[in-house]
């Protein structure tokens, strides 16, 4: 099955139509077919001969690729949103096609439009926000056991009703919104009560205008395009259509990943989730704060270690090198080590006392590092697990790699135990 099969009044301009299902909609189809069985054989319109739940049940394979995937919008896209909404005028609002004036007034639209990209909250709340919802802060707060203040102008605080995972609540917002709302409610004209469905009570909705409340569709289908045509962005960007509820995924991105971020349990009940699980969904790290991350962590620095190769030309262009004399010389800073496969020698920490190599303070060093006919050039040598503890813990478990090692043959054929009791017997 595929998308349009099956449908009569499909939108032929859909761009989806004829490709496969996702894994929610398999899924979600499989549920719809589990409760018709479920309640034929609960009416004993059918006998129970089997069980819908084992019989009809998403495979594992389905439901693996079903996870929540809230769709972020881009900060350059979203900063732009955010600017059209604050300067939203007039001219902005488009003509209707039969008394070429747009249906709401102008302050409800801003009113509405900020309170989609400041408050985080679903469209379906939006819809059903009461008057009097905004509470002003009346005096400075200092924060119990620090001495941080919260200004009285900062912010403000938006009741939200009751919502489809938890009872009414209040959320802090910036005091943008609270100005656009009270602006609204000053020239809001004076209508009958309506009945909410949700809690069954009949209240003064806050966007309401000519005794109608704003529809489920409003927010799509005219705050977002306007939106985007005054910031001169597409209504359609990688992820998708930009629909009401991405902008409570991106907020609450922002506020879980910004320089002082929010902690889960303070974005949890901002967003008036009522289990962590959901709050987590909306905690994405952006690419770029991740590519940030993994380039402060080093991982290539930590596992490489850069080298300066000194290659004496002279040596080779007379042949002395066939006659067994040193040409290459690894530079580690207190000496020099002219052996060849330097990379692979697992004293590379632990190199005093060893045939090949040369102290730096000693003549032939010297004379070696003089000589105007050298090439140098940058080798990148891996470290093992030891030298990268050694590196970073210093001097101590330096020691005790050279311990570890003391009975491991160098390149020049002895244990550096051996070449330790040669220094002292002489």
């Amino acid at each position: 099955m595929r998308i349009g099969d099956y449908v009569e009044n499909i939108n032929r301009a859909c761009d989806k139509e004829g490709k496969p299902l996702s894994p929610i909609t398999k899924s979600g189809f499989l549920s719809g077919v589990r409760r018709f069985f479920r309640d034929c054989q609960e009416w004993e319109w059918i006998p129970r001969k089997f069980s819908p739940e084992r019989a009809l049940a998403t495979p594992r394979s389905v439901q693996a690729l079903i996870k929540p995937n809230p769709k972020v919008i881009a900060d350059d896209i979203w900063a732009k949103l955010l600017w059209a909404g604050l300067n939203l005028t007039g001219e902005d609002l488009p003509d209707n096609k039969i008394c070429h004036s747009y249906t709401y007034p102008l302050k409800l639209v801003q009113a509405v439009a900020i309170t989609w990209l400041f408050a985080g909250v679903r469209n379906n709340e939006i819809v059903r926000l009461r008057t009097g919802c905004i509470r002003w802060q009346k005096d400075d707060v200092i924060i119990p056991g620090t001495s941080e203040v919260v200004s009285k102008d900062a912010i403000c605080y938006l009741e939200i009703p009751v919502n489809k995972t938890s009872p009414g609540y209040t959320k802090p917002v910036d005091k943008a919104l609270g100005e656009a709302v009270e602006i609204w409610e000053k020239i809001r004209p004076k209508q009958q009560p309506l009945l909410d469905k949700k809690d069954g009570s009949f209240v003064d909705f806050l966007f309401m205008y000519r005794g109608k409340k704003i529809g489920q569709g409003f927010i799509n289908d005219s705050i977002i395009p306007i939106l985007c045509k005054k910031a001169g962005v597409p209504t359609k960007d990688v992820k998708g259509n930009i629909t009401s509820h991405r902008a409570r995924s991106t907020i609450a991105t922002q506020l879980s990943t910004s320089k002082d971020p929010m902690t889960l349990l303070e974005l949890k009940d901002w967003l008036g989730h009522s289990h962590l699980s959901s709050t987590i969904s909306y905690t994405k790290v952006t690419p770029t704060k991740l590519a940030k991350s993994y380039q402060d962590a080093e991982y290539f620095k930590r596992n490489i270690r850069t080298v300066e190769v000194l290659i004496d030309q002279d040596a080779i262009t007379t042949g002395a090198v066939t006659n067994g004399e040193p040409w290459k010389y690894y530079d580690l800073g207190h000496g020099l080590c002219t052996y060849d496969f330097f990379s692979q020698c697992k004293h590379r920490m632990a190199c005093a006392g060893c045939g090949f190599y040369i102290p730096k303070g000693s003549s032939k060093a010297q004379i070696i590092e003089a000589k105007g006919n050298l090439e140098r050039m940058l080798q990148e040598i891996p470290l093992t697990e030891d030298e990268q503890f050694a590196v970073e813990e210093g001097i101590e478990a330096l020691t005790k790699l050279k311990e570890k090692l003391a009975d491991v043959p160098t390149p020049s054929g002895k244990t550096p135990r051996q070449l330790e009791e040669e220094i002292n017997n002489a």
